[in-house]
């Protein structure tokens, strides 16, 4: 019996690309159809629909779609009950409370707070116990204050343009990043649910991949354990003898990052002919 194909949410906007090139650096291809909205995927049982990420979030809560792509910023504000497959880390921000220098002194009277995120900002001003009035933007919320609104609540990735509008952060509510999601009916079937598990897993072994890069050193025969000991590989180095048993040759999937402390110490520990590669994926 053939399996109904599973619905995938791809999201529009900022998220687009980043999603698309990890889809893409996972081996499968989304190719752009006369029906833009609906593009082709390489990956067979699987269907396609372009939407705002909003909208991913409404349709996985229905249940109309299985799978997609959105910030978790948004299934926290439209308070969907969904499954978190995977956090791939990308379009990391932070949802802060922002107003101008003159924050710390609210007027007496009733504030004004611009946001599009209705339900969180709602749930933060009952908090704060604050008296305020809540509207709702429709995008650019850093230019309501000073004149139309005291206070905003709005996703920041690095504060730039809050500063470049004379705001100051004075709350972080919360963060947030591009993540999988499934939906509750998705899930429940054995066979969706290992079909998008087995996505995720792809998706997971390119992030893994750029997050450690290949490091491959030489080393004498009195400089090898010492050598060993400095990598930070995922289990243990791989050590192979060179040939004529001058020395050996060692591999580590290493964490990227720490590359600029551990080549200088790799060479202080005797380590010669060191290569470093980039890596497409890997699986644990």
């Amino acid at each position: 019996m053939n399996q109904p194909p599973i619905h995938l949410g791809l999201p529009k906007g900022h998220m687009a690309g980043g999603v698309q090139q990890l889809l893409g650096d996972a081996g499968i291809t989304v190719t752009p159809t006369a029906r833009g909205y609906r593009p082709v995927i390489s990956l067979p049982g699987f269907e396609v629909k372009i939407l705002k990420p909003q909208n991913i979030v409404e349709m996985l809560d229905l249940g109309t779609r299985d799978v997609g792509f959105a910030g978790a910023d948004w299934v926290a504000e439209l308070r969907a009950d969904l499954i978190e497959v995977l956090d791939t880390g990308m379009d990391t921000v932070q949802l802060v409370a922002a107003a101008d220098e003159s924050w710390e002194q609210f007027p007496e009277r009733r504030l004004v707070v611009a946001t599009e995120y209705l339900n969180l900002t709602e749930t933060w001003v009952k908090e704060q116990d604050l008296d305020a009035e809540i509207i709702r933007s429709y995008g650019a919320t850093e230019v309501f204050p000073p004149e139309d609104a005291d206070v905003i609540v709005d996703n920041s990735a690095t504060g730039a343009t809050l500063r470049a509008n004379g705001l100051k952060v004075f709350e972080v509510l919360g963060e947030s990043s591009t993540r999988l999601y499934a939906s509750q009916r998705a899930m429940a079937d054995p066979i969706t649910r290992e079909r998008i598990t087995d996505l995720a897993l792809l998706l997971e072994s390119v992030l893994n991949a750029r997050r450690r890069v290949m490091l491959e050193v030489n080393a004498a025969p009195d400089r090898l354990d010492a050598l060993v000991a400095l990598l930070p590989s995922m289990r243990e180095a791989t050590v192979a003898p060179l040939y004529g048993n001058q020395g050996f040759a060692v591999r580590a999937a290493v964490p990227r990052d720490e590359l600029p402390g551990l080549i200088p110490a790799i060479k202080a520990a005797g380590g010669t002919d060191l290569v470093v590669t980039n890596l497409s994926q890997i699986v644990p």
